[in-house]
């Protein structure tokens, strides 16, 4: 490692963990989220803050190429689709009139992939989302974990797809979109036409990111479409999916992130069930449902460290059934990366890359990059 990019990294962590840190969580996650929306906000329309931020990458970062899931990665690690994902409307017709008025309706789009690199968008549903009312954020520092129950709050593929298509020129080079399943949608044949919408919103505009994602796990909505995760509707999914990709004429590699709240035999059952549609990677995993800290009887997705035995676990499991079978299917990992040893935990069970998220709110915004240089350099 270069001593300017070592003596960077270090002041990095010294000011963000002594200074920076402290002062965001004075306050409420809500409040620092809405700081850093507003920060990221500005940050897409300055060319001087673009500037930096693609400078502090280079000195950041070790260029270190990898290839999964169908796509050559600059770099092994993903921002998970959480993080850059719109903002909410009532109605389609709204979210497009913002779209085609000007309004920055994903704040980070420009800034956050020209700071972090790879990052994947969304998640998108095809109609808008609102999200939840009320506190949708909370911090458990003791375990380095978040929590939320947003409710996959986003502008809708619509608008989001005339959103990234008038900027085509300035889209990051790797990308991905995260489509969900709209929540409490249980008839199998009305999922498959939405999924089919959505990924039709941005093929026929030309939006064509370098990974679709199709995200079958919600755990932050009321009501997660658990059963999207079994066999039979998964391969539906999938396998209409990559159909519609490639009767547009691209070859656009699909990956599906599952939850973790799977047995070892609905894992394997959906490894098999990728395996055959043409899946190139599967995301273990998303957040866990657990309890609301305000409240018992709602419920919100873990991220980061209380979630990281279980994703390991999971992924594990996915990983050995793919072995077993020789089939080319990647998994990544994803939860509570955010140091050397969860990191190898991940690469042991099988990851071939990780995504991550929770770390930013520990770590600040290059945790990535502390991450590479401990996995590379010790």
């Amino acid at each position: 490692m270069s001593l300017p990019r070592r003596a960077f990294l270090a002041a990095y962590k010294t000011l963000y963990v002594r200074a920076a840190r402290p002062l965001i969580f004075r306050e409420s996650a809500m409040q620092g989220h809405a700081r850093a929306l507003n920060l990221m906000r500005r940050a897409d329309r300055s060319p001087a803050l673009l500037a930096l931020l693609r400078a502090a990458h280079r000195l950041a970062f070790e260029p270190q190429p990898v290839q999964v899931g169908g796509v050559m990665l600059p770099l092994p690690y993903i921002l998970a689709a959480g993080w850059v994902k719109g903002d909410g409307f009532d109605s389609e017709t709204r979210a497009l009139e913002a779209a085609r008025g000007g309004w920055n309706l994903i704040p980070g789009w420009r800034s956050v992939p020209a700071l972090l690199g790879p990052v994947e968008f969304g998640s998108f549903t095809r109609w808008p989302r609102l999200g939840n009312p009320g506190t949708v954020l909370w911090r458990d520092p003791a375990t380095r974990s978040t929590q939320n129950r947003v409710g996959l709050k986003n502008p809708g593929v619509e608008a989001a797809a005339e959103f990234l298509a008038a900027r085509q020129a300035f889209l990051p080079e790797v990308y991905g979109i995260n489509i969900a399943v709209t929540p409490g949608l249980a008839d199998p044949a009305r999922q498959n036409e939405e999924v089919l919408q959505a990924l039709d919103a941005f093929l026929r505009r030309d939006v064509i990111p370098a990974w679709f994602t199709l995200n079958l796990s919600c755990p932050n909505t009321e009501d997660d479409p658990a059963g999207n995760q079994s066999e039979e509707l998964a391969a539906l999914l999938t396998g209409s999916a990559i159909e519609a990709v490639e009767a547009a004429g691209w070859q656009t590699p699909l990956w599906v992130k599952l939850g973790p709240a799977l047995s070892e035999r609905q894992v394997a059952a959906l490894m098999r069930a990728f395996a055959g549609t043409g899946v190139r990677a599967v995301v273990t995993t998303n957040t866990l449902p657990e309890p609301a800290p305000d409240d018992p009887g709602t419920v919100a997705g873990i991220g980061g460290g209380r979630l990281h035995a279980r994703a390991v676990e999971v992924t594990a499991w996915a990983a050995g059934e793919i072995a077993r079978h020789g089939w080319p299917l990647d998994v990544i990992g994803c939860g509570g990366v955010e140091s050397v040893q969860t990191h190898h935990n991940f690469a042991e069970a099988g990851a071939g890359g990780v995504q991550y998220l929770s770390p930013l709110i520990y770590h600040g915004p290059l945790a990535a990059a502390l991450i590479q240089k401990e996995v590379l350099h010790g």
